[in-house]
């Protein structure tokens, strides 16, 4: 196995855009087996909330000096924490589990990390949420494309 195909899939992983959803396709694309794609794309989407919740902490803690983004961060998170109270007090974690575990765009661990962070949740139980979260997500994506990759060798052999 290249060490190339192995520090994209580790560097697709930790994007926000492809999380473990286009880590394991590419993973298994390049000749990897798909356990190891899978196992390595959510150990390392696994860490995107500590890593997270730190970038988020210091630009935040950098950009609060500043009244004007101040003012409109503190008007943000008012309305946002009006917005899903409600819901946050229904589903809390398990509601950030479920929406990191859905695999499509824009549901993964940094959206659901920052979410928690705006909402001012436990970083740790956060985290654990979110690790949670990719673990079935990556489940969910393993086996579509292990099918996938099984119904597309029946085509091949059928032509």
């Amino acid at each position: 196995m290249p060490l190339s195909t192995i520090l994209t899939t580790i560097f697709l992983a930790f994007l926000p855009i492809s999380e473990l959803r286009g880590a394991i396709p590419y993973g298994v694309a390049r000749g990897m087996p798909l356990l190891e794609a899978a196992l390595l794309a959510a150990a390392c989407n696994a860490l995107v909330g500590p890593v997270a919740f730190i970038f988020l902490e210091t630009f935040h803690k950098l950009f609060y000096r500043w009244a004007f983004y101040a003012r409109v961060f503190d008007r943000f998170v008012e309305r946002s924490r009006a917005k899903v109270h409600e819901k946050v007090e229904r589903y809390g974690y398990l509601g950030i589990m479920l929406f990191v575990a859905i695999p499509l765009p824009i549901t993964g661990a940094w959206t659901g990390t920052l979410g928690a962070w705006i909402l001012g949740l436990s970083k740790r139980k956060t985290m654990l949420a979110v690790a949670a979260g990719v673990v079935i997500s990556a489940l969910i994506v393993s086996l579509v494309v292990g099918l996938g990759v099984e119904a597309f060798s029946l085509f091949i052999k059928r032509m």
